[in-house]
């Protein structure tokens, strides 16, 4: 993932084995050319995108500075993954997504969460890359007509367990997707989905839940340093703590741990040590 203003002009760009979208920030855009489905000639959105189609050499021509937020799928990774979840019929010859602009609401939500996720944790963990990219291709299917397989119910009970069980052991580990599906004897695709209908969250939200539940033990049980817990629970520094922490409870680690000992305190106190306070 890349975010960068392009110059106006046109572009070439070699053959790739990558789907690639490329969404307008700003909106507004004139752009011709063709990525793989035929020649056109729009005017994005905002937060609208185009798709280039893989192993095709494309062409545009965009007469403005333009700002753009730029998503890479290699094939190779994701072609397995995709054939399974449409039960073996699709066809990225037959898709009509190369061939234009979409403001699909849905898909611009998905691209602004993972896009806001990423700013948030940094790196992306393979969880969440994988997590996502399962959500943001499958929605481009349904945008290109390509039937796309359901599942029914979410995960055998015993599945479910053995999931959360290798979650809370590795919250603090980069654990993928492909491992918590081999775990639950499922596809990683139909595990996501699955995994969501029975715990109520994608498995990238459940273990943001399962860090942060740890942070805050941390930070009301201990003295360690900020730093040092944001590395215990998984994160890569305090900061990348302290952005997920303010997201999901409106306040820093700092605010929250003077919070609980503030509360501590004032619950252990005595009818005479409250008189002595307020005086």
């Amino acid at each position: 993932m890349v975010e960068a203003t392009q110059p106006a002009g046109d572009m070439y760009d070699p053959a790739v084995p990558d789907i690639v979208l490329y969404q307008d920030v700003v909106g507004g855009t004139r752009i011709q050319g063709n990525l793989g489905g035929g020649r056109f000639d729009v005017v994005t959105e905002k937060g609208g995108f185009v798709v280039a189609a893989p192993d095709f050499a494309i062409y545009s021509k965009v007469p403005t500075d333009h700002h753009i937020r730029t998503f890479a799928f290699p094939m190779l990774q994701w072609r397995d993954l995709l054939d399974e979840a449409a039960n073996g019929k699709t066809s990225l010859d037959d898709l009509s997504i190369f061939q234009g602009t979409f403001a699909a609401p849905q898909m611009m939500s998905k691209l602004r969460s993972v896009w806001t996720l990423c700013e948030d944790e940094g790196t992306p963990s393979r969880l969440l890359a994988r997590a996502a990219g399962c959500e943001i291709l499958a929605e481009l299917y349904r945008l290109g007509g390509m039937p796309i397989a359901q599942t029914k119910g979410g995960l055998a009970a015993w599945a479910e367990r053995r999931c959360i069980e290798l979650m809370r052991a590795r919250f603090t580990e980069d654990i993928s997707l492909d491992e918590l599906a081999a775990e639950a004897r499922l596809s990683p695709f139909h595990f996501a989905r699955m995994f969501k209908h029975s715990v109520g969250v994608p498995p990238r939200v459940y273990l943001t839940q399962l860090r942060l539940e740890r942070a805050c033990q941390l930070l009301e049980k201990t003295e360690l340093p900020i730093t040092d817990i944001a590395l215990e629970v998984g994160y890569s520094s305090n900061q990348v703590l302290a952005r997920v922490f303010l997201k999901h409870h409106r306040m820093t680690p700092s605010d929250f741990r003077r919070g609980v000992r503030d509360m501590t305190r004032v619950s252990t106190m005595t009818p005479t040590d409250m008189g002595s306070a307020l005086n």
